[in-house]
């Protein structure tokens, strides 16, 4: 044994040290994706494994696979030559001893059902995965990217408006740099239009095709019995909403942003944004943007700003607490003094996280409503630091109902 592993690592080591024994254990392949691949080599897998927290303590990775060809018929194949896609099998590796379970989650697909017959014992039914695991499984991206970009097109149902494409939705492209890139998919928590609670979703916006304000927004939902299920809120057209390239051109003119970004850029360091995170609320929709600087050579960049913009509203401040007060601040209104242990930080250098003692920050019903909101946002920071995510969740919807209650056209 000792001589196959000493070729197989390709060192002399093995055979000499006086550390390995009868009980030692060796663990080969160790990269999550290139592990499950040596194993189900006609799966395509993920490019981001998740790892997770079992109820026990123990840790495991959770990989989504896919079934994939081009060679299904009669089907228009997506930009990567794609005509065919199934989230097939979910695959949960042991962090500890690198153990394998290929869970198959759609048991209609006839390529994976092809390749069950010939190994059979080889994969288990999704029925069998442990409650602990199945909380914690996701819509994949990849799908959702490959369904974002089809639906653009075919969510017109009309054959003559299918035909003249006069409805046609493009996945907005964002300016980075010199270049325009697509936006991508991200995944967040929020509280669905008509929904009770807050929950995981995977989302990206829509615009008219050649045209920068917003059409639509797409979620993919993965909470629960709602695993799966794709939903799309479509803006009216007679009303004229924002898209995000707009939003970033208004970013990038606003002279205070601008003068900031030209000095850091001139100090041996590179002002980088972050991903615009795009929050619903009502037929309006509130931005978010961080703000990095990246020193040179540097290759961790530091939060340095964050950038909130709301219809016609746009503020930067040091943090997200500071950035929605300056876009809902009132005449005359002030925030709540910070927490007694305190928080704050000079306005060069990014704050430090709230304490958990934010939690017990009193909402009394008196205070403004832009208020409240910061007061139960920063009870949802402290309840994400401290792992509660059953606060979270229902924080964030509190400042959700706050936020849309500040809105103009908002019931009285």
């Amino acid at each position: 044994m000792r001589a196959a592993l000493s070729v197989t690592l390709s060192s002399i080591k093995v055979l000499l040290s006086d550390d390995i024994d009868s009980d030692s254990r060796v663990l080969l392949h160790r990269n999550i994706r290139q592990r499950i691949s040596l194993i189900a080599p006609f799966l395509a897998i993920d490019n981001d494994p998740y790892m997770v927290v079992r109820k026990d303590g123990t840790l495991v990775w959770i990989c989504d696979a896919y079934t994939i060809t081009d060679r299904y018929p009669y089907s228009e194949p997506s930009r990567q030559g794609i005509s065919y896609i199934r989230n097939s099998v979910k695959a949960v590796v042991d962090a500890y001893d690198g153990t394998v379970t290929l869970y198959v989650a759609d048991a209609k697909d006839p390529i994976i059902a092809a390749w069950q017959r010939a190994f059979p014992s080889s994969f288990t039914p999704l029925a069998k995965i442990p409650d602990d695991l199945r909380a914690h499984l996701r819509y994949p991206e990849l799908v959702f990217d490959i369904q974002t970009e089809m639906f653009a097109t075919y969510h017109m149902n009309g054959s003559e408006l299918l035909y003249n494409r006069e409805d046609q939705w493009e996945v907005p492209t964002i300016t980075g740099g010199e270049d325009k890139l697509p936006m991508r998919p991200y995944y967040t928590v929020m509280k669905l239009p008509g929904e009770r609670r807050s929950e995981f979703i995977l989302m990206l916006p829509f615009t008219p095709k050649r045209k920068d304000n917003l059409a639509a927004w797409m979620v993919a939902r993965s909470d629960g019995a709602q695993l799966g299920q794709l939903v799309v809120y479509r803006f009216p057209k007679d009303r004229l909403v924002f898209g995000p390239q707009q939003v970033v051109t208004r970013i990038n003119q606003d002279p205070e942003i601008a003068r900031q970004i030209s000095l850091w850029d001139q100090r041996g360091s590179k002002a980088e944004f972050g991903t615009l995170l795009v929050v619903p609320i009502e037929e309006s929709l509130l931005y978010v943007r961080p703000l990095y600087l990246r020193s040179e050579g540097g290759k961790i960049p530091e939060l340095k700003r964050v950038i909130v913009a709301l219809e016609n509203r746009i503020a930067m401040a040091p943090s997200l607490r500071e950035a929605i007060e300056a876009v809902f601040k009132e005449k005359g209104s002030t925030l709540p003094p910070p927490p007694p242990n305190g928080s704050a930080q000079p306005p060069s250098t990014a704050p430090a996280p709230e304490p958990v003692a934010a939690l017990e920050v009193k909402d009394d019903g008196a205070l403004p409503l832009e208020q409240r909101a910061l007061v139960h946002f920063e009870r949802a920071i402290a309840a994400q630091r401290a792992g509660d995510w059953a606060r979270y969740g229902e924080e964030l919807r509190r400042v959700e109902a706050l936020l849309r209650d500040m809105q103009p056209n908002a019931a009285p």
